[in-house]
């Protein structure tokens, strides 16, 4: 079954849903991204936070809208961690959303994820080859970049979706999100968003956000892919290389209108 283009319309809503609920994310992830991130979820009228305490973590995800679990720099005491965030999360029916990052090529990590996917996350946004991998299939990737395209990845994710039941959204030079019996393909984005340090990481929080908001969380979760990809592409019309591109990319999230161009 070939994917649809998410409707505009549909974006729109979530856009003004996204702005007036300004979901408070609570957003464990990596330290490189920390500050980025929490730019992004500003930026689109969302509140982040960043608790990584186990226990203090354990206490905050159940406040907060949703939960972020990225597993860009992992160690043992924040796994545990997170693993406390994500129970207290569940307990009190708050959607969390897994970002496996580097997935299946590191076994530590990749051992995590498998245990979290039992856990029963909301959402999973990842490049195609950490979904490939996370789905137990033959995958390439170099550390956090990928060597495979996201429409390879798309029976991975369909299949990841229908064991998880989560929505995964498999990102690249073209998103596909899928529920496992639904998908949406979002376009639009800019190479140099793979030229600075944290869109992909931003976006996981983002899809994040998405999940606390009412209606189809399919839906929801490709406009948060929508929201990304069309101020990369406004961004890169403002910018002369990566030191522009980040300011202007905050700038077009903050920017964005009641229509969003997909």
């Amino acid at each position: 079954m070939q994917p649809d283009l998410l409707d505009r319309v549909q974006t729109a809503h979530a856009l003004q849903q996204f702005r007036h609920l300004s979901p408070l994310v609570h957003c464990m992830t990596n330290d490189v991204v920390q500050t980025f991130t929490a730019n992004v979820l500003l930026a689109l009228g969302a509140s982040p936070a960043m608790v990584i305490e186990r226990d203090e973590a354990r206490q905050f995800s159940a406040i907060a809208d949703a939960l972020l679990i990225n597993v860009g720099t992992l160690t043992r005491e924040r796994a545990d961690a997170m693993q406390a965030a994500v129970d207290s999360a569940n307990a009190v029916h708050k959607p969390w959303t897994l970002d496996p990052v580097a997935v299946g090529a590191l076994t530590f990590r990749s051992e995590f994820c498998q245990q979290l996917l039992a856990r029963h996350p909301a959402a999973i946004r990842a490049n195609a080859s950490e979904i490939l991998a996370l789905a137990g299939m033959p995958a390439g990737g170099r550390g956090v970049d990928t060597t495979d395209t996201a429409s390879t990845a798309l029976p991975a994710a369909q299949k990841l979706a229908r064991q998880t039941g989560a929505v995964v959204a498999v990102t690249g030079e073209v998103d596909y999100i899928t529920d496992g019996s639904r998908t949406l393909m979002v376009t639009g984005g800019h190479v140099l968003m793979t030229r600075v340090v944290g869109t992909g990481c931003a976006l996981s929080a983002v899809v994040a956000a998405s999940c606390a908001l009412p209606g189809d969380r399919l839906v929801n979760v490709a406009a948060a892919c929508a929201f990304m990809a069309q101020a990369g592409s406004l961004a890169v019309a403002q910018s002369q290389g990566p030191g522009s591109f980040v300011p202007a990319f905050l700038d077009a999230l903050y920017a964005l209108g009641g229509e969003v161009r997909v």
